[in-house]
């Protein structure tokens, strides 16, 4: 039996994964234990409900994109360069 090892793509994702969650989490926390917040705004343009769960959508989604967008940038960009192999 071989025991797979943990690839890199596969740490990121993982990585990534956690870093969304903990967001959420935060975001939960925060509408709980915080009196009197404000509606959050995803993009200025989505207003989300002041509870907790519409804060845990918005601390997930906006790291989500914040880490995603540059996460597709560099697959895209380094989809085409040569390899160690080259």
């Amino acid at each position: 039996m071989s025991r797979q090892g943990l690839s890199g793509r596969r740490f990121v994702i993982g990585l990534y994964v956690l870093l969304v969650a903990v967001a959420g989490a935060a975001g939960y926390l925060t509408a709980t234990f915080v009196p009197d917040v404000q509606r959050p705004a995803f993009l200025f343009l989505v207003e989300l409900p002041a509870t907790p769960l519409g804060f845990a959508v918005y601390g997930a989604s906006t790291v989500a994109l914040v880490l995603g967008v540059p996460l597709l940038l560099v697959r895209y960009v380094s989809r085409d360069l040569d390899g160690p192999e080259a």
